[in-house]
C-alpha cells in the first residue's frame, strides 16, 4: 500500500536503529548537556535540564524501549518535542537528516518488539526502512 506523504521527518539513531520524528512535533535539537536527576520519577525519565529558563524533562529512549543505555558521545543530541503543550527532551545517539518517505506501512503486529507500540508506521526511502515514532504513545502510559 503506497501512502503519499508530503510530511518531513527528522531521522535519528539509537544504537543500530533509526527512528523518525515528524518535523511538526520538534521544537529544537540541542547538544547534550548536564542532566539533573530527579528522584522518584518514572524509570525512563533521565532528569531535567534548564533550557533558557524553562525546566525540561529529559527522556532516555533506551530506558523507554527497555534496552541497555548507549554511551554519550560527540554526536549525542537532545531532541526537544512538544508533548501536552510542554517541551520534553529525548536523548538520541545522533541526528542524521531531514527526509520524507515514499512509502509508509503500518507497524508490524507482533508482541516480540516492545518498542513497536510506540511506532506509527515504517517509512521507506532511498536509505532503507525507518520507524516513525508516535510522541503521544512514547510518553503516555503504555
Amino acid at each position: 500500500m503506497l501512502v503519499a506523504n508530503p510530511d518531513q521527518y527528522i531521522v535519528t539513531r539509537l544504537g543500530n536503529e533509526r527512528h523518525a520524528f515528524n518535523i511538526h512535533d520538534i521544537n529544537e535539537i540541542i547538544k547534550m548537556e548536564h542532566i539533573t536527576e530527579l528522584p522518584n520519577s518514572k524509570p525512563y525519565i533521565k532528569g531535567v535540564i534548564n533550557l533558557r529558563g524553562k525546566i525540561v524533562p529529559i527522556v532516555s529512549m533506551c530506558r523507554r524501549f527497555g534496552i541497555p543505555e548507549t554511551p554519550i558521545g560527540k554526536l549525542t543530541r537532545i531532541v526537544v518535542v512538544q508533548f501536552q503543550h510542554e517541551g520534553t527532551g529525548i536523548i538520541v545517539d545522533a541526528v542524521d537528516k531531514v527526509t520524507s518517505f515514499n512509502d509508509i506501512q503500518p507497524p508490524p503486529e507482533t508482541n516480540e518488539t516492545f518498542s513497536a507500540q510506540f511506532i506509527d508506521g515504517i517509512g521507506q526511502n532511498q536509505d532503507g526502512l525507518v520507524s516513525i515514532l508516535n510522541i503521544d504513545r512514547l510518553f503516555g502510559e503504555a
